[in-house]
This record gives structure tokens, C-alpha cells and sequence, in this order.
């Protein structure tokens, strides 16, 4: 086990170095030392406690999913009626207090209507979403369930907590927090971001992207008002309140955002204006084709969180599925919304509730006291190492700077994010370093005190040891790994300065310290260790 060939030797001097050297643009960030531009500079991010950052909580309301269910079962169940063959015609549908009510024309229509909707009320989720109930002979009532409701609220949340996600990576910020806190919360902290009002634009949109035929222009106190018979009014943004006030609208059919594959910021080629260049996949692509053929000439409202951005006339087809999203758009507020579309629409608004910002002074404070105490720390353990095993100490205090560099540099070049409990981390890796070390140490000694000569007494020494200090940090590594997928936050912060730092610790505790010892060995014979 002391024999080291000369390939053994470059491949763990070449490990170790590398290692070593993809910390330095980190220690360099660390101390505020600039590093020259034209070299790699891989650096660890840290985290909102160390960098300061942006802290936002979200808010859903659970009686708008009711609100959207109602209207997507409204149109369910007279495309379904639609559909029947021959059709089923029904009147006075109402939606009231979570319930959808609808007349048959026909009351020999019962047992085939009741055929037809029978899917929209099971629906697909693991519970009954919707009771049925027949009144009167004719009028049939849906009511949402409970169980209905919570799960769609439930399904609502993951989905929302997606979109978040997918928009805050679109920012290029590196390893934010998005968690859900009970049933309709969710949690977003964004190191680094300084400006919560960027954030707040970004995730308090739903982005909600409807094309549709638009029926006549709405006055002042029809948008007031809010509805009119047979259509929807949806007032024009503030930025387009020249056109008018508002816009009548089909209330059912159109085009959902649903549909878009691709969502870019570009520039209109005539005007040279910030655009949204957009593209449906082929089922939005045919829509909209068939919608700008049969209804060429006519106006159709671009639709975005319930206001008209654009209401342009359609000129001729457009056959090719791609458009133009134009209005007063800055080239940031283009890219914000081609963002919000890339990602979907949220299922369901957020609201803010609570907002909050960490200055950099207080991480850097936090970074200063937490370094402070890890350096303090290393060095009683190196002095303590030293004066206790003598040569052997030396090499286990120089393989422990290693593995302090080793670990930053790994983490750099996996864009880990450091957080104050990953500092922690880092003081927990160097005491599992000086454990192995210890380990390994004491062995010899033992192994000495039995009268072994030292070549036989190092190299069982080492050979014992491992089998401890393999099996003391697989168990470790499986916490790491379960702490890693479970946790989240600071929580995951410090499980990956765990786990990292338990394939560096072992690495320079007992290949490299052992290599380095029996070169020494080899080159001067001791009859005796002082150990």
C-alpha cells in the first residue's frame, strides 16, 4: 500500500492543485481583490444571508381558482353539448357561489346530457371534483366539491411554483430559495438582487396571454361596470388609453398562451421598436390561422392579465404561427414579458404580502465573523496536530489547507451557493479532515506499541484506518444526500459543503498524506516515529 508509481503520484498532485487552483477566484472575490479579466473565474455564489439579497412572500387566493374552474367547466360543458350528436341545446346558464347551473331545452335530453358531461365531472385527479343534481326535471346543477377544490388549489400552487422558478432563472440569478409555506404561500429569496421592485414586476404578473375577437370598442361605463350581455369587457392597459377605453370582447373561444412554444425580445424591423416575438405550437398555429382567414379585417384584442396591450386590425392571414406582440415597451419591460410568456401563465395571481431586503453590509459582517471563527478553529487544530504527532502532524495540517481549497474550488465549479451554515460546513469538513488523520495516527501507534517495525506499522496503520473512516462517511454522505433532497435553503446550503467536503477530507486525509509519507519513509529509512 506504499508503493506509489510515478502516474499514481501526477494524478493526485494533479487532482489536489486543481482543486486548489479553482479556489483562487474565489478567495480573490472574498477579500475584494480583482482578478485579471482574461483568465477562467469559476467563483462559490454566496448566498442571501452572506450577499444580501431580496426576500419576497406570495400569496394566492384559493377563491379565484374556484372563479377559473367555473368558467373552464362553463365552456366544457357547452363545447360538450356542442358536440353531442344530435346537438343538445341548452339556456340560462348561471355560475353563483361555486356552483354551475344550466337549463335543457329538452327535457328527453336528461340521460345524454348527463353521457356527455360525465368526464367534466370526474375530471382527472385522484378525488370527485364535482356533485351533480337535476332539478325540476330539466335544470342541471354542478357543484364543486371540497376535495375538488383543495386539490386544484394544491395542483395550482406546484404549478405556480414552477413558473416562479423558470422566471427567476431567467433573470440569471444563480441559486434562489422557492419554497411553498403552507397550503396558498410561497417564499422567494434571490441573492445578490438588490431592487425587490424588479422582482415583485416579474412575479406579480400572471401573464396570462389571450387572443380574442374583438365585438366593438367599450365606453367608460361599461369597463366601470365590468361585464355587458353577450361579451367581455376588458379595458386597455394605461399605456394604450389613447385607443379608448376599452374593448367588448368574445367571452368564450380565442387563443390561449397556452400554446406558445417560444416568446423572444426583439426589434420591430420597420420601426425599430422593442417587440415580443412570439410562436405557437401547431394546434395555437392552426387556431390562429383559421382565425385571421375567416375573420380577416376584423379586430382581435392581444390580452394580457385582463388588459388590452394591442388591438389590431388582421390585415391578412398570418399562416406560419409566428407574430408580433408590440406596444410601449422599453427594451427591459420586452424582455420581462417575453420571460413571463417563456414560463407559462401563473395558474393563479400572487399577491405580495411581505417584502424585505438584506443589505450586503450584514452579509459581508456575517462572512468576516463566520471566516474568523473557521480560521481561528484551523489553526488551534494545526497546532494541536503538529505538537501531538510531529511529522505526521505537518502532513495533516498541509493536507487540511488543501482540502479547505479543494472544497471552495469544487463548489465554484459546480456554481454552489454558499450560505452561513455552509460556513458551519466548512468548520464541520475540517474537523471530520483532522478525525481521519487522527484515526490514521493513532493506528500507527498502536500498531508501533506492538512491536511492529515502521514500514509494517504505517502501512497497517493506514490500512485499518480506512476502514473506519470509509464507513463513518458513507454514513455521513447518506445524511448529506437526505438533508440535500428534503431540505431547502440554507438547510441544502450546508448539505453541499457537507458532501463535498466528504470526498475532499478523505481525499487528502488518506491518499495524499499516505503517498507523502511513504516517499519520506522510502528516502530516509527511520528505524523509529515519533509519534
Amino acid at each position: 500500500m506504499l508503493e506509489f508509481p510515478t502516474w499514481k503520484k501526477v494524478m493526485l498532485w494533479g487532482i489536489a492543485l486543481l482543486g486548489a487552483l479553482a479556489a483562487l477566484p474565489s478567495i480573490f472575490s472574498l477579500t475584494n481583490t480583482a482578478w485579471p479579466e482574461q483568465l477562467p473565474n469559476p467563483t462559490v455564489n454566496l448566498g442571501l444571508d452572506l450577499a444580501g439579497g431580496s426576500h419576497i412572500l406570495l400569496e394566492a387566493d384559493p377563491a379565484q381558482v374556484e372563479a377559473s374552474r367555473l368558467e373552464d367547466m362553463e365552456e366544457g360543458v357547452r363545447n360538450a353539448m356542442r358536440r353531442a350528436d344530435p346537438r343538445i341545446r341548452i339556456g340560462d346558464v348561471s355560475t353563483d357561489g361555486g356552483r354551475l347551473s344550466f337549463l335543457l331545452s329538452d327535457a328527453a335530453d336528461i340521460d345524454r346530457a348527463r353521457a356527455e358531461i360525465e368526464g367534466l365531472i370526474n375530471g382527472t385527479g385522484p378525488v370527485r371534483e364535482w356533485d351533480l343534481q337535476v332539478v325540476d326535471g330539466q335544470r342541471f346543477v354542478l357543484t364543486q366539491t371540497a376535495a375538488g377544490l383543495e386539490n386544484a388549489v394544491d395542483e395550482a400552487m406546484e404549478g405556480a411554483l414552477r413558473t416562479v422558478g423558470i422566471r427567476i432563472d431567467g433573470l440569471g440569478t444563480r441559486e434562489p430559495t422557492i419554497l411553498r409555506q403552507g397550503d396558498t404561500r410561497i417564499v422567494v429569496q434571490v441573492p445578490g438582487l438588490q431592487d425587490p421592485e424588479q422582482l415583485k414586476e416579474l412575479l406579480g404578473k400572471t401573464a396570462q396571454l389571450e387572443f380574442k375577437l374583438v365585438q366593438r370598442q367599450a365606453t367608460q361605463e361599461e369597463v366601470e361596470r365590468g361585464f355587458v350581455s353577450g361579451g367581455e369587457v376588458v379595458p386597455y392597459a394605461a399605456d394604450e388609453r389613447g385607443q379608448g377605453f376599452g374593448v367588448v370582447v368574445e367571452r368564450l373561444g380565442g387563443i390561449s398562451g397556452e400554446t406558445l412554444t417560444s416568446a423572444q425580445q426583439s426589434f420591430d424591423s420597420r420601426t425599430n421598436e422593442p417587440v415580443v416575438s412570439i410562436a405557437f405550437n401547431p394546434e395555437g398555429g392552426n387556431k390562429f390561422r383559421v382565425m385571421t382567414t375567416q375573420y380577416t379585417g376584423r379586430q382581435f384584442a392581444i390580452i394580457l392579465d385582463d388588459e388590452v396591450i394591442s388591438a389590431p386590425r388582421m390585415q391578412e392571414p398570418i399562416i406560419n404561427g409566428q407574430s408580433q406582440i408590440s406596444g410601449s415597451f422599453t427594451v427591459e419591460s420586452a424582455n420581462n414579458l417575453a420571460i413571463q410568456l417563456r414560463s407559462g401563465a401563473l395558474p393563479v395571481d400572487l399577491a405580495v404580502v411581505e417584502e424585505r431586503t438584506v443589505g450586503p453590509d450584514l452579509g459581508a459582517d456575517s462572512i468576516k465573523q463566520g471566516m474568523l471563527a473557521m480560521g481561528i478553529g484551523t489553526l488551534l487544530v494545526m497546532l494541536l496536530m503538529i505538537v501531538t504527532y510531529g511529522r505526521f502532524g505537518i502532513y495533516s495540517t498541509v493536507a487540511l489547507v488543501i482540502n479547505v481549497l479543494m472544497l471552495l474550488g469544487i463548489m465554484a465549479a459546480l456554481n454552489a451557493t454558499l450560505t452561513l451554515p455552509g460556513i458551519a460546513g466548512f468548520v464541520l469538513t475540517i474537523g471530520a479532515a483532522v478525525d481521519a488523520n487522527v484515526l490514521i495516527n493513532e493506528r500507527i501507534r498502536e500498531e508501533r506499541k506492538r512491536g511492529r517495525r515502521v514500514m509494517a506499522a504505517v502501512e497497517n496503520g493506514y490500512k485499518e484506518a480506512s476502514r473506519a473512516i470509509y464507513d463513518a462517511n458513507i454514513t455521513n454522505f447518506i445524511a448529506g444526500v437526505l438533508l440535500f433532497n428534503f431540505g431547502s435553503g440554507p438547510i441544502k446550503g450546508f448539505a453541499v459543503v457537507l458532501v463535498v467536503g466528504l470526498f475532499t477530507s478523505v481525499f487528502t486525509a488518506v491518499p495524499l498524506t499516505r503517498m507523502w509519507v511513504a516517499g519520506w519513509l522510502r528516502k530516509t529509512r527511520p528505524t523509529d516515529l515519533n509519534l
